[in-house]
């Protein structure tokens, strides 16, 4: 069953991938019982979201932001209260993923008040990190702050293994956003501006059944050596280097791809350069094994850059920033593939595989696929980028 998420179009011989009410409600129905109970105590804890990413992993539940509370009060048996403005309460009715009671308030009310009163005088409050700071501010007025309780630890223990149809859902947003990408490629013309490739950008990934951009960063020259791209909206010309990393949603999973060539003739710099980013992002998808720490990842990068003659570390030309990051409802999540980052990889984690080097104020080069770990070890969602000439050779188009 649906639970009021749009599907996009099918692509040809594809079965566009869903999520089920039981793909939400799953999430509730143990992790609480075994988590959030004290040891030794018979003392229950609840957790409280609003509108993040989190109230969608665990209730289906896609919010806007807002002054005004809309989240969900998730006990430790599993049960679901939602907490709404009371004229929102239809509208949230339509699209929950999971059951539960709706309770409301009124705009001369408190919704924390509210949370209180069906919290009780038992127990504590795990609350999602991602809350405003006045939603803090208003449970602390309304909750001995000694019950509250940082849910951040607990919720990132259960999404950062993702489920067949999550995994499902970036595979496609994924193979969607590699077409996009070379379709960018494809129209790239002396003249044309940043802005024009990324507007071109979004319109393709809206023309595929994605969301659109979630973000796009395209960069000509030296602003590639930007990680985040330069300010300025240039125009490209012969011999530039070209830096696009895009990515868009499919039922509010992500993707997030980059690519990195020439437009025109490479230069023996940019090439050499190009194969050590080539070999980086190698070794470290060589690396991952389930049981292994994410740090050791961003470590097998760093020592294939420095076998190349950069870094070390931190230091340019080489990588200024993690290898990795984990991808699922948001782009960025926990874990992360960098220095101090102790979680051990394990089947359903997700991770993007970026060691950039940047060579400053002459150009930057970050090739970024993604793999997810599996019991056998680590899997490309797409396959990195076979040559700097031929940057999308072995993707078949989509028809």
């Amino acid at each position: 069953m649906r639970t009021g998420f749009i599907l996009p179009p099918q692509r040809p011989t594809d079965e566009t991938p869903s999520l089920s009410a039981g793909d939400h409600s799953h999430r509730e129905a143990w992790p609480y019982r075994t988590s959030l109970r004290r040891d030794g105590e018979g003392e229950r804890r609840r957790s409280a979201a609003r509108p993040t990413a989190n109230l969608r992993y665990f209730t289906g539940v896609a919010w806007h932001a807002s002054e005004r509370f809309t989240g969900a009060l998730i006990r430790c048996d599993g049960t679901v209260e939602y907490i709404t403005p009371a004229f929102e309460r239809d509208k949230v009715a339509q699209i929950t993923g999971v059951p539960g009671d709706i309770c409301t308030w009124h705009e001369e009310e408190s919704p924390y008040h509210l949370i209180a009163d069906r919290l009780g005088n038992a127990g504590g409050l795990a609350v999602d990190e991602g809350v405003a700071l006045f939603t803090w501010f208003g449970l602390c007025g309304a909750i001995d702050q000694a019950r509250l309780l940082r849910g951040g630890t607990l919720i990132n223990r259960l999404r950062c293994r993702k489920s067949a149809a999550e995994i499902a859902l970036m595979q496609y947003a994924k193979d969607m956003t590699l077409e996009v990408q070379r379709r960018a490629w494809q129209s790239l013309a002396p003249g044309m501006r940043a802005s024009e490739v990324a507007a071109y950008i979004d319109r393709e990934h809206r023309a595929l059944g994605g969301s659109g951009n979630t973000f796009c960063i395209v960069s000509f020259g030296e602003d590639t050596a930007l990680p985040h791209g330069g300010e300025a909206d240039r125009t490209l010309k012969e011999g530039d280097a070209v830096l696009i990393d895009t990515g868009t949603q499919i039922d509010g999973y992500n993707s997030d791809i980059t690519r990195s060539y020439v437009f025109g003739e490479a230069s023996p710099d940019y090439r050499r350069v190009w194969e050590a980013e080539k070999r980086a992002q190698a070794s470290a998808f060589e690396s991952a094994a389930v049981g292994a720490l994410c740090e050791s990842v961003d470590a097998a990068a760093r020592a294939s850059l420095a076998r190349d003659g950069f870094g070390p570390d931190y230091r340019l030309p080489g990588l200024p920033h993690r290898t990795g990051h984990g991808i699922g409802l948001e782009v960025h999540e926990a874990p992360n593939l960098v220095r101090g980052d102790r979680t051990m990889l394990a089947a359903g984690m997700c991770f993007s595989n970026e060691p950039m080097i940047v060579v400053p104020a002459k150009f930057g080069i970050r090739l970024e696929d993604h793999f997810h770990m599996t019991e056998d070890g680590p899997r490309w969602f797409t396959k990195p980028q076979p040559s700097l000439e031929e940057p999308f050779r072995g993707v078949a188009p989509w028809d």
